[in-house]
């Protein structure tokens, strides 16, 4: 095979979706947990998405950011609107939207006069693969081999407010963080943690950015997973489930974070390109107006309540957690081999941080999807300690 053997060894080939539903190659479907990672969240082949794309791709499909092109616009205002923020750059991904965010930093204390910006992040967080995200990424393993990495940046335990405190130096000027950790494991923290980080940062003056790559697009419950603790960040960045599917990052700031890059700042050659704006605007018009938010935490709900009785009397599993549709079930021992046992069932699901299952379903699953899924996963979990 001439593609790079970035992925391991991929045993299926899927040919088409609909809904909660993949089929491969030789024709058999796939009830899919995992939506593509956190991006399907409407499902796949989604009509309002399929039609949005294809009106803007006979329209006009790329122009470059030196002009204005109508669904960028669109979309940066609605989703300015619902995040409560200022404004916004595009990119092609969540590394690249968390980029920006690590620029606005690295600018916002140079503006200040600090001359080695130092920027605060979660041991076991994921930011992404760039050298600067993975630098900021809290995962040692990924960045073996990668070295020297850049400058600039300390880790803590995560939910730890007096970590931060004591990480702090004269050149801290942002804090990020995810709401809630995705690759580290499907961690949610304390209630009262946002709330104190928010506090912190403004009494020392430093940015706040929220890494909601996976969190956002109202995969939690809200449609940024801040939203429910009452507070605004400085930065907030977001991708996956923003286009449900095209290739789509955003960086949204608000107050002095709004200004701190301008023209020859920053750019993206394909970032907020017209065909993937126009599927972001049906993609955030849908989970609005069908009001997916609200869907996708009472589904969240049902999910951990029927784990947790059905799981109550197995040994080997350490914690059921989760928000919304993002649901870990961690076990006592390394659990990979369940992601291959769970594609036999023609289940889609994954394994992070090596012992939890993570099950990130389309916002769009139904009760009896949902059952069906929590059946699969029971039985593998049972049979996996057989």
């Amino acid at each position: 095979m001439s593609l790079m053997n970035t992925y391991g060894e991929r045993a299926i080939t899927l040919t088409k979706g609909d809904g909660a539903y993949v089929w491969d190659d030789q024709g058999r479907r796939y009830l899919d947990g995992l939506s593509g990672i956190a991006v399907c969240g409407l499902g796949h082949c989604h009509h309002a998405v399929s039609q949005a794309i294809n009106e803007q791709a006979n329209a006009l499909v790329h122009v470059s950011n030196l002009y204005l092109v109508k669904p960028q616009v669109e979309l940066a205002q609605r989703l300015v609107d619902v995040a409560g923020m200022d404004c916004v750059f595009f990119s092609n991904s969540g590394a690249e939207a968390n980029e920006a965010a690590i620029k606005i930093a690295r600018k916002y204390g140079n503006d200040k006069g600090i001359s080695a910006p130092h920027i605060i992040t979660a041991h076991s967080s994921f930011h992404g693969r760039t050298m600067a995200t993975l630098t900021a990424t809290g995962n040692d393993k990924i960045k073996a081999g990668f070295t020297p990495l850049i400058d600039g940046f300390s880790h803590v335990p995560f939910d730890d407010i007096a970590a931060i405190k004591a990480a702090a130096t004269a050149n801290t000027v942002a804090v990020m963080m995810e709401p809630i950790q995705g690759e580290g494991g499907v961690h949610v923290p304390h209630d009262n943690y946002l709330t104190s980080l928010r506090a912190l940062c403004d009494e020392n003056n430093w940015l706040l950015i929220l890494d909601e790559i996976q969190t956002g697009n109202g995969r939690t419950g809200s449609y940024f997973a801040y939203q429910q603790r009452g507070i605004l960040p400085d930065v907030v960045t977001t991708a996956k489930g923003l286009a449900n599917g095209m290739p789509l990052g955003a960086c949204l700031a608000r107050g002095i974070a709004a200004t701190v890059l301008q023209p020859g700042h920053h750019g993206s050659t394909f970032g907020g390109n017209p065909v993937a704006c126009a599927a972001a605007c049906a993609t955030v018009n849908t989970i609005l107006t069908e009001d997916l938010c609200h869907k996708a935490g009472e589904l969240g709900r049902y999910f951990i309540a029927r784990f947790r009785d059905a799981l109550s009397n197995n040994p080997h599993v350490v914690d059921i957690r989760g928000q919304g549709l993002m649901l870990g079930i961690e076990l006592d021992t390394p659990c990979a081999d369940i992601v291959t046992k769970a594609m036999q069932q023609q289940l889609l699901l994954n394994v992070t941080a090596g012992n939890t299952i993570r099950l990130l379903p389309p916002l769009i699953l139904n009760k009896a999807q949902a059952d069906d899924i929590i059946t699969l996963v029971v039985q593998l979990i049972h049979d996996f300690y057989a």
